[in-house]
Parts: C-alpha cells; structure tokens; sequence
C-alpha cells in the first residue's frame, strides 16, 4: 500500500506554487500580471478582444473587479479596535492624507495639471496617500508594538481609489461627480459591515484579496502600451524616491502626536506607495473623463514607485529604531553601561 501510495504521488504533477512565489515578489501581484497584460496588448491586442466572458474580464472588467476589491479591503477594518490601536491610526492616516494633498496642491499650483516631472498632480496624491499595509503589518512586528499592528484597521481605509478621489474633489484639481464617492463608499461600506458581523467572511476576504488583486490588474494593463512602461521609468522611480522620504516627515509628526511611552519608529513604516496604488488611476479616469489621458502613464508610474518604497522603507524604519534606542540608553550613560553588561546584545555606549 505504502509503495502504491508513493507511485500516486510521483504520478502527481508538480505543484508550481505560483501564487506564493508572486507573493514573495517585491509587488509581484500586481507587476507579474501588469507586464503580462502589456505584453498581449502590444504584440497580441487581439486576445482581448474574443468577446464574451475573455474580454469582459481581461479588458472591461477594472470597474467590477475594482468594486470587488473595495468589498475585501472594507472587510479588513475591524470596528472592534478602539482606544491606542484607534487613536494611532487615526493620525497616521490623517498625517499621510493630507501630506498627499499638500503635495498635489503644489504641484498642481506650480506646474499646472500636466505635473512635475512629467508625473500629474493626482499621482502624487495617489502615491503619498496610500501605504503598504502588509509591509506595515511585517514591520510593526518588529519594531512596534500591538497597539501599532491594531492601528492597521483604520489605516486600512488608504487602500484603494477613496481618499484619492476625496482629496481631487475637495481640491479642486478633478471634477469628480458625488455618484462617484457614493459609488466607491458603498463595497467598502458592505465589506466593513459584513466582516464585522462575519469573522468567517472576513477570512476568507483576506484569503481572497492575492487572486482579486491578480485578475484587477490585468484589465489596467490590456490597455497600456509597452512604451508607457519604459517611458515613466525614471519618473516613476523618483516618484518611490520622494514617497520614501516622506517616511522622515512620518517619523516625527507622529513621535509629536505620541504619549512618549508610545513612541518608537513605526511612524517612518508609512512612507511607502501602496502596492494597489497602480489600480487607483483608473477610477480616476472613469470618475473625470478630462484626467483619463493621464491614466496609462500614471498606473505605470505608481507600480514603479511601489516597488521602490518596498525596497528603500524597512531600511528607514530600521535606521530610525536605531537612533531611537540610542537615545533611550544614552550615549556614555551609567544606564546604557549598565544595561549592556547585563545584555550584550545591546550597543555599549561608547559603539553608539
């Protein structure tokens, strides 16, 4: 039986395990199926147009895919975090949102609606508005505490197209139509009650979201050029850049708003771009028609940027933590002495 049990298994076909491997991927659920799309679509363009279910999903489908992700990233903010946990995502959202803004408006003022660099205003506002929530969550395990990992829950609500919509219709710098907000409030509104109601649901959202993400992204790349992706390259990369820096801003806007035994480096863990961030573009465009030339361009711009912050945050977190400890043991100090002869571990002084 064993011998029988052993030739089913090396009958079996390899298990691939692609999507993990996508997962392990600096943004690989979104650059993976991103370039895949872009090759069809400039050497191949008529895979998407078969028709029927093949081009409703792989061409047309950004909308409804985009609605369904919205459910999932509703169903991950959990009603039930409150006090520290609440009060540390409130401000890490609100020191981010409108840092976002205030570097849209300037751009916008400046340069006017073609932006910066080649890269348009509501880029930036996309790009600094949103964080890498799974990056935080990893980084907070590390250099956090709990009621940093809770904060999650709140900071959660940067994913997706919202407050990127909020911050153009408020400023000024899109016209975007009340149905449109009312449009993108309602999946995340359903997914945050539902999950809140269903532990089970909001499971298996969380199960879902990889394959969701995968399936959004290849409609954004069946209509985007090869070219598109070469051309914002570098524009994308300074986009990371500037995104990344802001982690610095982050640090001490939030050690400010802080009780001091709740202070540490997590505030640098948002200066990162969401790695969704590339699929916010699109609801722009379909929310105001006049920013729908911009699109293509900018979701490559916003990919590009994601993968940098991914790259370039954890060393900022980590730089920032160390300082930290530096000031808390005291350079030359009794304490710092006395802690390090009882844990090595720790720096001596005297290497700080």
């Amino acid at each position: 039986m064993k011998e029988n049990n052993n030739a089913v298994q090396e009958n079996r076909p390899k298990d691939l395990d692609l999507l993990n491997k996508m997962k392990n991927l600096p943004g690989g659920l979104i650059i993976v199926p991103l370039l895949i799309a872009v090759l069809l679509a400039t050497f191949c363009p008529q895979v998407f147009e078969i028709g029927g279910y093949v081009t409703a999903l792989f061409y047309e489908g950004n909308s409804c895919m985009m609605g369904f992700f919205l459910i999932v990233c509703g169903s991950a903010i959990n009603v039930k975090q409150v006090g520290m946990p609440l009060y540390k995502g409130v401000t890490l959202t609100a020191t981010k949102f409108l840092l976002g803004v205030v570097i849209g408006m300037l751009v916008s003022a400046i340069c006017g609606p073609e932006g910066f660099l080649g890269i348009a205003p509501f880029v930036w506002i996309a790009t600094i508005t949103n964080s890498n929530g799974s990056l935080y969550i990893s980084l907070s395990s590390q250099f956090g505490n709990a009621t940093d990992t809770g904060a999650i829950s709140i900071l959660s609500l940067n994913d997706g197209p919202f407050f990127t919509l909020v911050a153009l219709g408020a400023t000024g710098l899109a016209s975007i139509p009340f149905n449109s907000f009312v449009a993108v409030l309602v999946p995340l509104l359903i997914g945050f009650i539902w999950g809140n109601l269903d532990a089970g649901f909001r499971k298996a959202c969380a199960t879902a979201q990889p394959i969701v993400t995968f399936f959004m992204t290849i409609p954004i790349g069946a209509q985007t050029d090869i070219n598109t992706i070469v051309t914002a390259g570098a524009a994308g990369i300074i986009l990371g850049l500037v995104s990344a820096a802001t982690a610095v801003i982050f640090f001490f806007t939030n050690n400010i708003l802080l009780p001091k035994k709740e202070r540490n480096a997590m505030g640098a863990a948002i200066g990162t771009t969401a790695l969704n961030s590339a699929m916010t573009p699109a609801a722009v465009g379909e929310a105001d028609p006049s920013m729908a030339q911009y699109v293509d361009m900018a979701t490559a711009q916003c990919a590009t940027a994601s993968v940098v912050t991914l790259f370039l945050c954890p060393f900022i977190t980590a730089f920032f933590d160390k300082l930290m400890q530096k000031k808390q043991l005291g350079i030359y100090s009794p304490e710092g002495w006395a802690r390090y002869k009882v844990d090595p571990s720790v720096p001596a002084p005297a290497e700080m």
